[in-house]
C-alpha cells in the first residue's frame, strides 16, 4: 500500500482514492497527512491494483525533529507541530461527531467530512511556510478566503432555524449536541496556537479566518443537532452563595 493511501485510510478518505505519483521520501514523519495533501489539491482515480506496502515507521523522527513539506526539518515541540497536532485532533474529534451524527440522521455528516478535508488542507498550508517555500509548493498549498464564505453560509443556514439564544447554555442536547461542543472547544485551542503562525507569515491569512468561523459552525451545529434530535439543552444558572 503506497504511502499517500496508507495516510488517507487513516484520516477516513475514500480507499479508491489517491494522489498522482510523487516521492515520498520526506513524508511518512510527523503531520504525515498534512504533508500528503500538500503536493495536490486535485485527486484521482486509483489505477494500479499493484500497490507497494510501505513502512508504518521510517526512524526519521527518532532524534526529535521531523520534515516540512518543504524538506526543512525543525524539532517536533516547534509552534507548527503543535498547530498541526491540533488540528489532528480537532479532525479526531469530528470523527466521532460524526458518527453520532449520521446515527441520528440529522443531516450535518456530509459537512462535517467536508470539514475534515478542509483540516486536511489547513495541515498543509501551515506545514509549507509561507515565507520560506518555493512557489510551486506554495501554490499547491494555498487556502483562501472563498471557503470561509462558504462556512458562513452554512452557519446562517442553521442558526436562521434555531430558537434565539436568551441564555448561556452549557454543552449538552444529545450525543451529537456534545461532541459537536467539544469540537468547537478544541477549535478553539487550535485557532489560539495558529493565530501566531498567521501573523508570522507562516499560515494563509485565510488558516486562522477558516478556524474562527469553525468554531462558530460547531456552536450552532451542536444546538441544531439537539433541536433536531429533541433533546433538551441546558441552560446555565448562577450558583449564589448566601453571605455569612
Amino acid at each position: 500500500m503506497s504511502c499517500k493511501l496508507q495516510y488517507f485510510r487513516r484520516f477516513h478518505l475514500t480507499v479508491n482514492q489517491t494522489l498522482p505519483a510523487l516521492s515520498t521520501s520526506n513524508f511518512c514523519t510527523s503531520g504525515k497527512a498534512f504533508l500528503l495533501f500538500a503536493s495536490q489539491r486535485r485527486m484521482v482515480g486509483c489505477q494500479s491494483p499493484k500497490l507497494k506496502k510501505s513502512a508504518i515507521y521510517t526512524r526519521t523522527g527518532d532524534k526529535g525533529t521531523s520534515s516540512l513539506y518543504n524538506g526543512e526539518r525543525r524539532p517536533k515541540y516547534d509552534d507548527i507541530f503543535h498547530s498541526l497536532g491540533t488540528v489532528d485532533e480537532l479532525n479526531s474529534s469530528i470523527g466521532v461527531a460524526n458518527y453520532y451524527c449520521k446515527k441520528t440522521g440529522n443531516g450535518l455528516d456530509e459537512k462535517l467530512v467536508e470539514i475534515q478535508c478542509k483540516l486536511i488542507e489547513i495541515g498543509s498550508n501551515i506545514a509549507t511556510p509561507r515565507s520560506s517555500s518555493n512557489e510551486s509548493k506554495l501554490s499547491y498549498t494555498s487556502f483562501d478566503d472563498e471557503i470561509v464564505t462558504t462556512l458562513e453560509s452554512w452557519i446562517d443556514h442553521y442558526d436562521s432555524q434555531l430558537p434565539p439564544l436568551k441564555n448561556f447554555i452549557l454543552p449538552s442536547g444529545g450525543e451529537s449536541a456534545v461532541f459537536l461542543h467539544q469540537c468547537r472547544s478544541i477549535c478553539r485551542r487550535a485557532e489560539r496556537i495558529t493565530v501566531p503562525l498567521v501573523e508570522a507569515g507562516i499560515a494563509d491569512n485565510a488558516v486562522g479566518k477558516y478556524l474562527n468561523r469553525l468554531s462558530d459552525f460547531f456552536f450552532v451545529a451542536a444546538r441544531y443537532a439537539a433541536m433536531f434530535e429533541k433533546h433538551t439543552e441546558n441552560i446555565y444558572q448562577q450558583r449564589r452563595q448566601d453571605k455569612p
